[in-house]
């Protein structure tokens, strides 16, 4: 009876490298698992507006997509043009592809490495003696495997790092874009602003080289003074005055906002004017809880907190032995001719344990280090939350308030333009002098100037709020 043939040595080498690949899969993972810290939620925002208890709560701004907060159209093409072309936005979308890679890189590590080669060497010896001179050929030809089992855990957990800072990676591209979208927005409105405000210094201007011209022609007449006209001057050259500022003003605006849009500094369209610019009077805010899912922000910090909690699992598998396997099978002839026909004749297997004993207390220092920084990974998420009901607070308070100045704002400015039409009625019906113009004029100049500003900083206070909500990048 024929004997059985022995397994042949690669075939011992796999099945001995898939038994420690099924244990290491296995095998158990040191450090603790993550679990999501309790955060005290208030159990509504300060500053929000009341509902009735029966009513359910409307859908909360943040949830809104951009476009459907920002109506204008010509506000919306800037906001798309910003997302493609902003350089924050690129750069935050190229550290997305690193982590991507990390990820990968982390992931491999798990994996055997294995690899194939070959060499041929020829030889001339020369005569030594009775020894003639004769010429040696070698070729080989090898694939390799070195493997190192993660009983520990100790790639997995590098794993889950890499994987949760992915993660935070594209949560913090989204933070940019929602700062993005919020700053294009922001800086439009400030634009038109500016726009109403010199449209109003413009007019102003007009009405008072028209009023400067009667006075001189009353003047004369013997009809008014030289005080007369001198109050008229000054009134008209206030009004100008404000012009060239303006136009200032909106030409750095402007190229503030062009780089915003990964441009060179230019002209900027423009759409409706800020007094038409869609708004509601109360914005619903939604539930506290809700923000910890939806602010980018607060969901980067998370994922930063569940990479630092995973690199205590890899700092505490430092501590257990470690096991690294190597083989390697292949051909070895001194035919070259028949290098790859004959059966393989080079193998060889091997292994290798290495336990720390002494390293100075660097893995104890090591072990501390990694929990410091997961301790203050856990602190910087709760600063992010609480930073984050702030946020919320603030533009619920700002958007609130702004609205009721605005409202004054208007009917000062409604009654200050009716004394300066009234003043000027009574200048020309000879009832008073031009110091009663001039006070009454500049009154209604500054008020209506200060309207344009309450109106841009009740918009503004709404770009505020749908950021502090989390809306903006979706």
């Amino acid at each position: 009876m024929t004997a059985p043939a022995r397994p042949h040595p690669p075939a011992r080498y796999r099945a001995c490298l898939a038994g420690l690949l099924v244990l290491s899969l296995s095998g158990c993972t040191v450090g603790p698992n993550y679990h999501r810290p309790a955060v005290p939620a208030p159990p509504e925002y300060r500053g929000a507006p009341q509902q009735p208890v029966a009513q359910p709560k409307p859908q909360s701004l943040g949830e809104e997509q951009w476009w459907a907060v920002f109506q204008d159209a010509t506000l919306q093409e800037l906001i798309r043009t910003a997302l493609a072309q902003n350089y924050d936005v690129r750069i935050a979308a190229s550290r997305v592809v690193q982590a991507r890679a990390q990820l990968g890189i982390a992931h491999a590590e798990k994996f055997p490495a294995i690899s194939a080669g070959g060499k041929i060497t020829s030889q001339q010896n020369p005569a030594v003696g009775p020894i003639p001179a004769y010429q040696s050929n070698l070729g080989q030809v090898a694939a390799s495997a070195s493997w190192i089992p993660d009983f520990w855990g100790k790639y997995r957990r590098t794993t889950e790092a890499a994987r949760a800072e992915l993660l935070a990676s594209e949560w913090a591209r989204r933070a940019v874009s929602a700062t993005l979208v919020a700053n294009v927005a922001e800086s439009y409105f400030q634009i038109r602003a500016l726009d109403l405000q010199l449209e109003i210094s413009q007019r102003a201007l007009a009405s008072r080289k028209e009023s400067l011209q009667l006075t001189r022609t009353l003047e004369e007449h013997g009809l008014n003074s030289a005080m007369d006209v001198r109050q008229a001057e000054v009134l008209m050259n206030t009004a100008a005055a404000q012009i060239p500022d303006l136009q200032r003003q909106i030409e750095q605006q402007e190229n503030s906002l062009s780089i915003l849009l990964g441009q060179s500094p230019g002209a900027i369209p423009r759409g409706l004017p800020l007094t038409q610019q869609p708004h509601p009077p109360e914005v619903p805010a939604g539930l506290p809880s809700e923000l910890l899912e939806r602010r980018p922000d607060i969901r980067e910090a998370e994922e930063s907190l569940i990479a630092a909690n995973a690199q205590i699992g890899v700092a505490r598998a430092a501590y257990f032995p470690q096991i690294s396997l190597t083989g390697l099978v292949g051909y070895q002839s001194q035919d070259l001719a028949s290098l790859l026909t004959g059966p393989p004749g080079l193998w060889n297997v091997g292994g290798a344990l290495t336990q720390p004993i002494f390293q100075g207390g660097m893995l104890k220092s090591q072990s501390k280090l990694v929990k410091a920084q997961r301790d203050e990974s856990l602190l910087v998420y709760q600063q992010t939350i609480q930073s984050a009901f702030r946020d919320v607070s603030n533009a619920l308070v700002a958007y609130q308030r702004y609205r009721e100045f605005r409202v004054q704002q208007q009917s000062l400015a409604e009654a200050a333009q009716d004394a300066a039409r009234l003043s000027d009625i009574r200048f020309k019906a000879g009832t008073s002098d031009y110091l009663e113009v001039l006070t009454n004029e500049t009154n209604y100049l500054s008020a209506e100037l200060t309207l344009a500003q309450a109106q841009f900083q009740e918009l503004q206070a709404l770009v505020q709020l749908y950021q502090a909500l989390g809306g903006g990048w979706q």
